[in-house]
């Protein structure tokens, strides 16, 4: 296979809209094909009064004067007509390609982050560039394209952030790549870096789907905003605060499988079926309280209140399975298969309307993982409430209540706090954001997907940008929720087919392929309640497998496609566990445990914390490939 086009390490070329990328230049662009604008009127528009000059329509001259003057305005249009084809075939000439600028490159201070990535793909030029393909392949790391560390690297040690070079494919060396396309293909592999914080990587497909709206649209949003405001002064409807199913999954929700492919649901757990009906949904303002047994924080306690009559329907105390070790509330118990009973009770309930009723709470993924419940239509007044300082921080209850309802809460201190009191302080803060407006409470921070901003460009036709995702579970109600096309996958090889099949009828298709980091057991592969989930397959195996869709997916795009590959991370493992144990440690603090009363394995300590922001830097590491290619 022939590399593609592209030069040393210099500049990185992006074809851009009037302006360039964060340290992304463009060379020179090529236009479109303009030819149609020096072709004839048809006959059949011609009129055999009116003759035509060059292809334009003038009126019959009445005079010697006018005849010369309706030539000269012929001429003319014949001169601008030559122009325009004269540098059309100058542009043509001039291939636009990817380069990196290493002054730009050696003067950054962070490596090109995720967001620099989207921001590239939204400001190539639709003049110069024809399509965009953007492929997520976690896994794809250093050792797996038999590239030196970064630590490694001779430029790397200087200046961690530059690209590397990718050696031309050796067929005498003794170590191979495991994945060859890319070193067939590219010519470097610039390092990246993800968002998030010191102890939490964000997530790579929200840092790349999501960007901050532009003043122009801004100001449309506030605009919309103050209309809808005025439009439900006087409306109860809650919908419009409903969690869509990225918010659930970003903040780690138990997803019916419906919803998205990103939940595997345990044995002993339900789903609530998704109807849907005319009118109003039924809202119901829900919490649970917990105790500490072996297993950790189980369920002692169910409220459920009826957020159009105030009224309580559902009070329950359960008696966890396990031996509580740590009575954090006042608990009475009444049979140890209550749980189950209060399944069935919340089912029933459900059920008895016409339409899925809405689940109100605050943090509610931890109600429904106490419950075992998976619920599509979810209201969280930790999301459409804001923390002073801004996301990701969340706002606690009891000063949510205290600011907006002025009133306290939660004020029992050791004794634990009320179901009850919690869901009626929910069910207060929804009530005070329909009367005021969506941005009551808010500190404003726009943004909008990636797809949309496509949507609104002129693109190359001066019409919309057409957009398809390809992807595991379904990203129509997730991150592709607004792309012209999304499919549903469940295999690299049927992620590969379905980008090979939007390519032609779309400006830009995004597909993620993540067999490569099951295989590395980065990600385990979804099972149902009764089956283990499989083994992860060979590498070699799979690591051949994707070579091959890659390769297949590279020649199926036609000339002057933006090819854009990136792994987004790291190995993300030493991560997650570090942060499980930070996770439970602080869970039983906050759950009134003193120190010693928690088992000294378990203590979460000054070291571990640092060996934990160590671990969240090594799996923010990530790669990025550029190549165009060739007619």
């Amino acid at each position: 296979m022939k590399r593609a086009s592209h030069s040393p390490p210099s500049d990185l070329s992006s074809p851009t809209r009037g302006h360039t990328a964060k340290k992304f230049r463009q060379a020179p662009p090529s236009p479109p094909n303009l030819s149609a604008k020096a072709t004839a009127v048809p006959a059949s528009i011609a009129s055999p009064s009116r003759p035509t000059y060059n292809g334009k329509h003038h009126a019959a001259p009445t005079s010697e004067r006018d005849l010369q003057a309706t030539m000269q305005s012929a001429r003319l249009d014949k001169r601008k007509m030559k122009k325009a084809a004269k540098s059309e075939a100058k542009l043509a000439s001039q291939v636009p390609r990817f380069f990196y600028s290493n002054t730009e490159m050696s003067q950054r201070r962070e490596p090109v982050a995720i967001g620099d990535i989207r921001d590239l793909v939204l400001h190539l030029n639709p003049r110069s560039i024809q399509k965009v393909v953007a492929l997520m392949v976690p896994g794809l790391t250093h050792s797996m394209l038999d590239l030196p560390p970064p630590a490694e690297h001779s430029k790397a040690a200087q200046n961690p952030n530059l690209p590397i070079p990718i050696p031309a494919p050796d067929p005498k060396a003794a170590v191979k790549s495991q994945v060859p396309f890319v070193a067939e293909t590219f010519m470097h592999a610039c390092p990246t870096r993800a968002a998030g914080e010191a102890t939490k990587m964000h997530s790579i497909l929200s840092s790349f789907f999501t960007v901050p709206v532009s003043g122009e649209e801004k100001e449309r949003r506030q605009k919309a905003r103050i209309s809808l405001e005025r439009q439900n002064s006087s409306s109860q409807d809650p919908t419009p605060y409903l969690l869509t199913p990225e918010q659930m999954i970003e903040n780690e929700y138990p997803v019916p499988s419906y919803m998205a492919d990103v939940f595997t649901k345990p044995l002993g757990w339900v789903e609530t079926p998704l109807r849907e009906s005319g009118g109003l949904p039924k809202v119901y303002a829900l919490d649970c309280e917990m105790c500490v047994t072996e297993d950790g924080r189980e369920l002692t306690r169910v409220c459920v209140i009826d957020w159009g009559t105030d009224k309580v329907v559902y009070d329950e105390l359960v008696m966890p399975e396990k031996p509580i070790l740590d009575y954090l509330t006042r608990f009475s118990g009444i049979t140890a298969e209550k749980l189950r009973g209060v399944q069935h009770d919340m089912l029933t309930l459900f059920a008895s309307h016409d339409s899925t009723p809405v689940l109100l709470g605050h943090s509610l993924e931890s109600d429904l993982r106490a419950l075992k419940i998976c619920h599509p239509r979810c209201i969280d007044t930790a999301l459409i409430y804001h923390h002073p300082r801004g996301r990701p921080l969340k706002p606690g209850l009891a000063w949510l209540t205290r600011k907006w309802c002025g009133r306290e809460i939660q004020t029992a201190g050791e004794g634990g706090h009320d179901p009850e009191e919690d869901a009626r302080a929910c069910a207060e803060l929804l009530k005070l954001k329909i009367t005021n407006g969506t941005s009551f409470g808010e500190f404003k921070t726009d943004h909008e997907s990636i797809l949309e901003r496509l949507a609104r460009a002129p693109g190359r036709r001066g019409r919309g940008i057409t957009s398809a995702v390809c992807d595991y579970g379904n990203p129509g109600s997730w991150h592709g929720a607004k792309a012209t096309t999304a499919v549903a996958c469940r295999s690299d090889e049927e992620v590969a087919n379905r980008v090979i099949e939007t390519v032609p009828p779309h400006d830009f298709v995004f597909g993620r392929l993540i067999s490569l980091s099951e295989a590395l057991e980065w990600t385990t592969p979804k099972a149902n309640a009764l089956t283990p989930p499989p083994p992860p397959p060979p590498l070699e195996e799979t690591a051949r497998a994707l070579n091959g869709h890659l390769a297949r997916i590279y020649a199926s795009l036609p000339p002057r496609t933006a090819f854009v590959l990136f792994s987004g991370h790291e190995d993300p493992r030493r991560m997650s566990v570090l942060n499980m144990r930070k996770s439970k440690f602080e869970s039983e603090i906050r759950a009134g445990r003193r120190l010693e009363e928690i088992d000294r394995a378990d203590w979460w300590s000054a070291q571990e914390g640092r060996q934990l922001e160590d671990a969240v830097e090594l799996a923010k590491r990530g790669l990025l490939f550029l190549c165009l290619k060739e007619g």
